[in-house]
């Protein structure tokens, strides 16, 4: 049974106590590690404030090189990162691979950029410089449905531009993590990168804590509202990548059968849980039923099982509670729409749900105004777009969206009013490190990817000189 230690100043330490890691498919011992007790994290961040002088002034290009090693390594290790990954977290393994090359591809990126100095004016009256300065000890914390995909959102960055990390894993995939960290020690001078895990008891006085400058989290909106009221307290920067209701508003004019393997594979990647899935299905009524017999036939195509299985396309839920939470908003669904597809629970150990389609159902039901983060998925009629994009704008969520019709003049006009951080024609969940990714209303703060996320690491210092 393997148990990982913490990261701390450049060793691999025992922590104050042991933390058990179950896995979703058999609710089994996965593995154990390391649990960090609060004087543990203070020596993290003390690591990291002493480590922070020397690491801002070393040249971006010798930061750069480091990361490139980081990717290498990560590279030459994906298929042990992802076995521990998929063991923890339950999805198919060769997606847990896909995943820890994804932060790789990500560090690579990252690596690649530069914060140059911008002149603003340059006249006999003046020069106007703005210059990007590290902020201080950063922390990350990370969310359990992409463990290392999301550290890779925030880990590059954070570095190349000069500060230092606290990384905080989800206490449920912990593992993954920690092994990562035992992976890169000796890559960073002691101190530059620290990571803790605890058993969600440490979030808080991360938020709080006066030595940290900067954190970025990724998680629930309930969670990130009590980081950001922990942040509040030093006035520390913060970005949040919280939670998304994202709908999918689907035109008339679109062919059902050509489009609904898109929005099934929107809707349930990572057997639904991803912040931006699909969460939710806004179809014409002129293609409607044709549309909930394409999903739900695609539903029933799809095997579930263990991520270690041959042929698996969906895992089990991540934990227990996210199981129990996406069950209930079933069962509401079936008393206020009608399921067509899924529903059930297979009968084996694991958090093991069917990917669920429902029909005829409507705002008012859980499954329509919350965020399932699951394999459960609502297909509401409309006749009016108009009244869709209204009807879709009603959600205090905002983090993505995507508008399908064939009129692209159409399209465009409905997705430029849709409430979101980012809004695609035709497709969903198209993410790229270099394009910025960032949430509207309450499924966000701030911005993450491209050249806009990397400045969210700096500080903005404006040099102004007298001509």
């Amino acid at each position: 049974m393997p148990h990982f230690e913490l990261l701390i100043h450049g060793k691999m330490v025992p922590g104050a106590a042991s933390l058990d890691v179950i896995n979703p498919a058999t609710e089994e011992l996965a593995g154990t590690c390391s649990r960090a007790s609060e004087s543990q994290l203070d020596e993290a961040v003390d690591a990291a404030d002493g480590a922070l002088a020397d690491w801002a002034g070393t040249p971006i290009e010798e930061r750069r090189k480091l990361l490139l090693n980081v990717a290498e390594i990560v590279t030459a290790n994906a298929p042990e990162l992802g076995a521990i990954l998929t063991q923890e977290q339950g999805k198919p393994l060769s997606e847990a691979i896909a995943e820890a090359y994804g932060f790789a591809a990500f560090t690579r990126h990252f690596a690649g950029m530069d914060l140059p100095v911008e002149v603003l004016e340059d006249s006999d009256a003046r020069r106007v410089e703005i210059h990007r300065s590290p902020l201080g000890v950063v922390a990350a914390i990370i969310p359990w449905n992409f463990p290392l995909i999301l550290l890779g959102f925030k880990l590059a960055p954070a570095l190349l531009a000069g500060n230092t990390l606290i990384v905080k894993p989800a206490p449920t995939t912990p593992l993954s993590t920690l092994r990562l960290a035992e992976l890169l020690k000796d890559v960073f001078p002691p101190g530059v990168l620290n990571v803790v895990a605890d058993a969600n008891d440490l979030g808080s006085k991360i938020s709080a804590h006066p030595k940290i400058r900067k954190v970025s989290f990724t998680g629930s909106t309930a969670t990130g509202a009590k980081v950001m009221a922990g942040a509040a307290s030093t006035l520390k920067r913060i970005t949040l990548e919280m939670g998304g209701n994202d709908a999918g508003l689907i035109l008339g004019d679109v062919d059902p059968k050509e489009i609904a393997p898109k929005i099934f594979a929107a809707a349930f990647p990572n057997n639904g849980q991803v912040c931006i899935a699909m969460k939710r299905v806004y179809a014409h009524e002129d293609i409607y039923d044709l549309l909930c017999d394409e999903l739900a036939n695609i539903a029933r195509s799809k095997k579930v099982g263990a991520g270690t299985e041959d042929g698996v396309e969906l895992g089990p839920l991540q934990n227990k509670a996210q199981y129990e939470k996406v069950q209930a908003m079933i069962a509401d669904a079936a008393e206020k729409g009608t399921i067509i597809a899924g529903g059930g629970v297979p009968d084996r150990p694991g958090y093991f749900i069917e990917p669920t389609i429902v029909r005829d159902i409507k705002e008012g039901a859980r499954l329509v105004d919350e965020e399932q983060f699951g394999p459960a998925l609502p297909i509401i009629k409309f006749s009016d777009p108009e009244e869709a994009l209204s009807r879709v704008n009603r959600s205090k969520e905002g983090l993505g969206g995507s508008v399908w019709s064939t009129d692209s003049d159409a399209a465009r006009g409905l997705a430029l009013r849709l409430e979101a951080g980012t809004v695609w024609i035709n497709k969903h969940a198209d993410l790229d490190p270099g394009i910025p990714f960032s949430g509207a209303k309450q499924s966000g703060i701030g911005t993450e990817l491209g050249r806009e996320g990397l400045e969210e690491f700096t500080q903005r210092k404006v040099i102004n000189i007298a001509g």
